[in-house]
């Protein structure tokens, strides 16, 4: 097994200054508020809610019962982060929906709701998928090919799983996150250059079956993603040009309890919060990290201007990091 992510070492470090480009102006989140608790997830498997807790750090994933609950929820997110970045669905130039989950008419559906006169693109890269947008966003903006971007994450995961799969079917939920960028003020960056490949190697390890459910080698994944991640995590704060301890909030893929634990530890991040959205929603592929940085930054709001590390990594084995400055 491969230890090391390709690509992860050897960046220059140029200056927070020189990455002039995007910034975040508001985000969003959605989720039905009904709940499957950790005993309804594990009682077809005999399990208890405190050994669901113990090896995945969840208590209750929520996940949708139709599609159309997805483009429902999936358009409030967007909603609410234009609305946080006082602005309207008019002013939006480009959207850009990832997910692995939804098909491109329901992701049509989405743009064309949230923004109808903006362009729209579909980006695939299952779990990193918003850490993809968010630095394909930048570059759209700092070529001067959009000035207002709208991305929209969302995911109905519980689509993919076998019930009777005991790996999937306790961790993945569903529900949509949103950020609105536009250009830097000042000329400020805020959107720091990304670190992003992907682990061929070791694609099997997350994959759909040819029944098209979702299937995963649980503790091969834990392995490599402790092992590889924090390397991704330093690469992206070199490549932003500044150090980890610079770092106010640590917003990784809600993959795994431990794994976020484990990779947090590894980093020796400080005071930095921690976000740990997946004890109440689960797994939500690409629209865990908006997710998770919505409700950290509606809790903490000493977080506004500083600096947060997103981290996505899951099928492929794709994998994201980036520093960006919080709205």
């Amino acid at each position: 097994m491969t230890t090391t992510a390709p690509g992860a070492l050897g960046y220059p470090a140029p200056t927070m200054s020189t990455l002039s480009g995007s910034q975040l102006l508001g985000l969003g989140a959605a989720q039905l508020d009904q709940r499957v608790s950790g005993a309804e997830l594990g009682r077809r498997f005999g399990r208890t809610a405190d050994w669901i807790r113990a090896r995945t750090g969840i208590d209750a994933v929520r996940r949708t019962g139709h599609e159309d609950e997805m483009e429902q929820l999936a358009v409030r997110a967007a909603r609410s982060a234009l609305a946080q970045a006082g602005l309207a669905a008019g002013d939006v130039d480009l959207v850009l929906t990832a997910s692995c989950s939804l098909d491109r008419s329901t992701s049509t559906r989405i743009a064309a709701t949230a923004a109808p006169n903006a362009g729209w693109m579909a980006i695939n890269a299952a779990c990193s998928g918003f850490c993809f947008a968010i630095s394909s966003t930048d570059n759209f903006i700092r070529t001067g090919m959009a000035r207002t971007v709208l991305v929209v994450a969302a995911e109905q995961m519980s689509a993919l799983i076998d019930p009777a799969d005991l790996g999937t079917s306790i961790i993945f939920g569903d529900g949509a996150g949103a950020a609105v960028l536009g250009p830097a003020a000042g000329g400020e960056p805020g959107v720091g250059r990304v670190v992003w490949g992907t682990d061929g190697d070791q694609s099997e390890l997350i994959a759909c079956s040819p029944d098209g459910l979702l299937r995963m080698a649980g503790r091969e994944v834990f392995r490599w993603a402790v092992e590889c991640m924090p390397d991704i995590a330093l690469a992206a704060c070199s490549r932003a040009g500044v150090d980890i301890s610079d770092i106010a909030a640590f917003v990784p893929h809600q993959a795994n309890g431990r794994i976020i634990d484990a990779v947090a530890t590894r980093l020796g991040l400080g005071d930095a919060v921690v976000t740990s959205d997946i004890r109440k929603s689960g797994n939500t592929s690409a629209a865990s990290i908006p997710i998770a940085l919505t409700r950290v930054m509606e809790q903490h709001d000493a977080l506004s201007d500083r600096l947060a590390l997103h981290l996505g990594f899951g099928a492929g084995l794709a994998y994201a990091g980036q520093v960006i400055r919080l709205p």
